[in-house]
């Protein structure tokens, strides 16, 4: 992998070296069945990758961690989905700047176990992990030109994506204005439904554990395939974030992975405005409930913002976008006396209410 530095000490075994060439060659050799692309100049096999843009374009970067027992449980998520979600999370921010996907560089640290268990009667982890994410890569167009690799305790995988975009029409957070429409792709709270469907799953697997039942990881039945997989295997919306950069169509945007009202108040904050939600007009996921819908995170669905003028279709590249609401530049009054204290405000049925940023927070 070209910035994988094979980090070799004296007291380090010589099996433990080829066991660590022999992974390289293994990721090497997959990461070269993928389909070439024309941005990618030089992946794989040297000390860097070589990138190469149009001259019209701009280079968007992102990168996100996915550490063991905060983002996935390695007790409850299949290796192919932790891979998949994985890159899922930098095509999403992607997807929010409107930029098209150039190239992906993954570093790993996993403990041996999980690169290579004789005693596993499938799969070691690390295929099903390549499994999830080279298929999801493949899908997206988007090579595997890098990364590094380290033994550790805890498994971690760390993704940086790169894209393109054209100069100067990025998507950003901070172009909402006044009068300006709130708008979002598919549906919402199916991610946060199917975790709780999970979570449930595995409580009740733990408790069988321990009374010498079974084993983990859990085995989840077909029958809730369908609820799992917002959670299990999201779809970030390349697609229709290129649809709105090419037609100028969104003022401002930002991806659903921290939550409705979290990532709705980080757009309002960087664009110095307020917002009011239609909360009957929430498109909320069949297994969802409305505080999911609200709060849940890891939808990766695009919230933007356009112009009254501009022409919103109700499906962009075959996904649905449903208006909830509109931006203000001012605070919903609640009462004579009384503004919200946060910048996004509900309406609902009963009346405004001011809805507080509950989503996905680090540190909180």
């Amino acid at each position: 992998m070209p910035s994988t530095r094979r980090r070799s000490k004296s007291s380090r075994s010589a099996s433990a070296g080829s066991a660590e060439l022999a992974l390289l060659e293994r990721i090497r050799l997959r990461a070269a069945a993928q389909e070439p692309t024309p941005e990618l100049r030089l992946g794989i096999g040297d000390d860097c990758a070589l990138l190469r843009v149009a001259p019209d374009e701009e280079l968007a970067v992102t990168t996100d961690l996915s550490i063991a027992g905060r983002h996935f449980n390695l007790d409850w998520h299949p290796p192919e989905s932790i891979g998949h979600r994985a890159l899922a999370r930098g095509l999403s921010d992607l997807a929010a700047m409107g930029a098209r996907p150039v190239a992906v560089f993954l570093s790993l640290a996993l403990p041996s176990n999980l690169v290579q268990n004789p005693k596993a009667r499938s799969a070691p982890f690390i295929d099903r992990f390549l499994d999830g994410l080279l298929a999801l890569a493949a899908k997206c167009n988007v090579p595997l030109a890098g990364g590094d690799l380290a033994e550790s305790a805890l498994a971690i995988a760390d993704v940086v994506l790169t894209g393109a975009v054209t100069q100067g029409k990025a998507l950003l957070r901070s172009g909402a204005r006044p009068g300006d429409l709130i708008y979002v792709t598919g549906s919402l709270g199916g991610a946060a439904a199917g975790f709780a469907c999970l979570s449930q799953m595995a409580a009740a697997f733990k408790r069988a554990k321990s009374a010498g039942r079974l084993k983990l990881p859990i085995s989840v039945p077909e029958k809730f395939n369908e609820i799992l997989k917002p959670h299990l295997y999201p779809s970030p919306r390349l697609a229709q974030g290129i649809w709105l950069t090419r037609n100028a169509a969104a003022s401002a945007a930002i991806d659903l992975s921290d939550g409705l009202s979290t990532d709705l108040t980080h757009l309002c904050t960087e664009s110095g405005v307020y917002a009011e939600l239609d909360a009957p007009a929430l498109p909320i996921a069949p297994a969802a409930n409305p505080m999911q819908a609200l709060h849940g995170g890891e939808d990766y669905e695009l919230l933007f913002t356009a112009s009254p003028d501009a022409r919103i279709p109700s499906k962009i590249e075959g996904v649905s976008v449903t208006r909830i609401g509109q931006i203000t530049d001012q605070p919903f009054r609640t009462g004579p006396r009384q503004t919200a204290r946060t910048p996004v405000t509900l309406i609902t049925p009963k009346g405004p209410a001011p809805l507080a940023s509950q989503g996905w927070q680090h540190f909180a």
